[in-house]
């Protein structure tokens, strides 16, 4: 536990230090703590270390861990980071703050009428497949203005910013350049991009928003992983 309220510390350095290389103010980037895989127990650890905001990949792993933590720590803030599927879309509104992976019309729809359903209007980022991977998600560069606009317009659903995953083999600069122009375009001030190995370019390229989970938390726990399927 001690080791976790040690790393937080080194990644928040690092990121103050870049921050104040690249010209920007230190708190211009946000920590999102990926927490993914693992178990509560790490959670209140950094939680403690005054950490406020992580991320989740999976609703299931999210309800497992979050509701009893958020008793002791009302203030903290949880980002859905991973894929959403549409029969996850009810349990994903009442149990997250944010939703970070709007990628497709039938998402946005059915996150449009649950929020309007439950009155818990959540701020959304539209995930943008900048690699234009066939295995991921992520509406394609190409159609992110057109997305971006129904998401808002027709649907009305609260869209903050962008986020993307580079290919892993990929320099991630190019992706993290991409992303921040169409941010620019459709008038949107967030983005949320950069994990452990490449936060500090993602800031350079003007990223708001930083998900670490190695760097805090260690190697995935694969039993966690295995049970949370």
């Amino acid at each position: 536990m001690d080791q976790i309220a040690a790393n937080l510390a080194a990644v928040r350095a690092r990121i103050e230090g870049t921050s104040r290389v690249a010209g920007r103010p230190a708190d211009a980037v946000t920590l999102v703590a990926v927490s993914k895989t693992h178990p509560a127990g790490s959670v209140h650890a950094a939680l403690q270390a005054g950490q406020r905001i992580f991320g989740e990949n999976r609703v299931q792993e999210a309800i497992a861990k979050f509701p009893g933590l958020r008793g002791e720590f009302p203030d903290l803030t949880l980002h859905l980071i991973g894929p959403l599927q549409t029969n996850k879309v009810k349990d994903a509104v009442a149990h997250c703050d944010v939703i970070e992976t709007v990628d497709r019309p039938r998402l946005a729809e059915a996150l449009a009428r649950e929020m309007e359903r439950s009155g818990r209007h959540l701020p959304c980022y539209i995930e943008v497949n900048t690699g234009e991977e066939p295995q991921k998600a992520g509406v394609l560069p190409a159609d992110a203005d057109a997305f971006i606009a129904d998401c808002r317009d027709r649907l009305g659903l609260a869209v903050v910013g962008l986020m993307c995953i580079p290919p892993e083999h990929e320099e991630p600069a190019l992706h993290f350049a991409l992303l921040r122009e169409i941010a620019r375009r459709n008038g949107l001030d967030k983005l949320s991009m950069g994990m452990s190995a490449d936060f500090e370019t993602a800031i350079r390229f003007g990223a708001t928003h930083v998900r670490v989970g190695t760097a805090i938390f260690g190697a995935r726990q694969l039993v966690a992983q295995t049970a949370a399927k």
